[in-house]
């Protein structure tokens, strides 16, 4: 039986700041919690695209596999499925909706699908908080990167002018 984690955020950040983070993802290793292995084909987000990264303290290197499923520009969504480690599969739907120049909000759905028989079931058990906290770190994370940029962005010609 699956698992559905849906938060969202509002972003004190135009919109075309968090869609620029999302569709590059051979940046993401300075977004979210994974280091990224390689981006097949390189470039920007594309259907048919794979993320390979992995993620885990230290010695423990939990590989990840992203594969990009839609990626909608004109509606700032983007839709993939991640393999985790043990057989555990999500899939994935990020859309950005802007409220106004400087604002936007992100939805994150997950769904968990776990694998059959008492494996799946130990999973769930054992990835219990994570089911949301997981999700709701990544939103976080890219809350924060988005906004910091956005203060890079909206202070370089605030500090332009004061040199002139």
């Amino acid at each position: 039986m699956p698992y559905t984690s849906c938060p969202s955020a509002v972003v004190d950040a135009p919109v075309d700041i968090v869609w620029a983070l999302l569709v590059a993802p051979a940046g993401w290793q300075s977004v979210f919690d994974m280091r990224v292995i390689g981006v097949d084909p390189p470039g920007p987000a594309a259907a048919g695209q794979e993320v390979r990264g992995e993620t885990g303290p230290g010695i423990l290197h939990l590989k990840l596999t992203f594969r990009m499923m839609e990626i909608d520009p004109d509606r700032y969504r983007l839709r993939f499925c991640v393999n985790l480690p043990f057989g555990l599969m999500v899939h994935e739907d990020m859309q950005c909706t802007p409220l106004d120049g400087v604002h936007c909000r992100v939805s994150y759905n997950c769904n968990f699908h776990f694998p059959p028989s008492w494996r799946g079931a130990l999973l769930r058990v054992l990835l219990k908080r994570r089911l949301d906290s997981g999700p709701e770190d990544s939103l976080s994370r890219l809350k924060r990167a988005a906004e910091r940029r956005f203060a890079v962005e909206k202070g370089a010609p605030q500090m332009l002018a004061e040199r002139c």
